[in-house]
């Protein structure tokens, strides 16, 4: 009986992804859009509790300081300063993954440096900010906090307010500092060579982009939330 020969060359060995991007972007995306729930499900507790409070904390009066302006009245000024500076050090990653796809190294390790830079910024502005409400907290006696009479019966709702405000900024800010270090990695990576040593050459920069992107839109949502609302 003759031997039947198997032919394996129509064996499916394979082949492009179906989203069109590599595994490692796309292992990414999976991990921002679970990030993305975490982030929504503290965001749509706050709302909860902000709406059905009849008391809350008025944002242009919690938020109206300046460093070094002690006495300044400029609601909503600091943190719009903090706001720029963490879009535009967004902008400065977009240009590194830019010029990753350019191959240009001298580029990209000079746009990330604009990026770390900005991040480190924005943590210092949200550590004085911090530091300066919770001088505020403890300068509150009963029903007041930061300087907002909340009305007989309504201690809780001050102090609801301030929980759910660190929780919520600290999380983010925990983000931040976790980009910061990534994109420092990415710049010391870019610096030694290593990328250019890969077969997918700056594509770790477009990753780490992604998730500095993200922090920076988790903010807006964070802002709107406590800041305007």
């Amino acid at each position: 009986m003759a031997s039947t020969a198997v032919d394996t060359t129509s064996d499916w060995n394979g082949g492009k992804s179906p989203f069109g991007v590599s595994y490692g972007k796309l292992m990414m995306w999976y991990f921002l859009l679970s990030d993305a729930f975490t982030f929504s499900a503290l965001l749509i507790s706050y709302g909860a509790l902000r709406f059905s409070a009849p008391h809350w904390a008025d944002p242009n009066v919690v938020f109206n300081a300046l460093p070094f302006l002690e006495g300044w009245d400029a609601p909503l000024g600091f943190v719009s300063i903090m706001t720029f500076i963490l879009i535009l050090s967004s902008v400065f990653v977009v240009l590194a993954v830019i010029e990753g796809h350019r191959d240009n190294k001298k580029g990209v390790l000079f746009w990330m440096t604009g990026g770390v830079i900005g991040g480190a910024m924005f943590l210092g502005c949200q550590a004085w900010e911090w530091m300066h409400l919770i001088g505020g907290l403890s300068h509150g006696h009963g029903m007041s906090f930061f300087g907002i009479d909340f009305g007989p019966g309504t201690e809780e709702y001050p102090m609801a307010f301030a929980y759910l405000f660190f929780l919520i900024t600290g999380f983010h800010g925990f983000h931040v500092f976790s980009g910061v270090c990534l994109n420092m990695w990415a710049w010391w990576m870019t610096y030694i060579g290593e990328f250019e040593r890969r077969n997918n050459n700056y594509e770790m920069i477009e990753k780490v982009g992604l998730y500095w992107h993200f922090v920076d839109l988790v903010w807006v949502f964070v802002f709107l939330a406590f800041y305007l609302l």
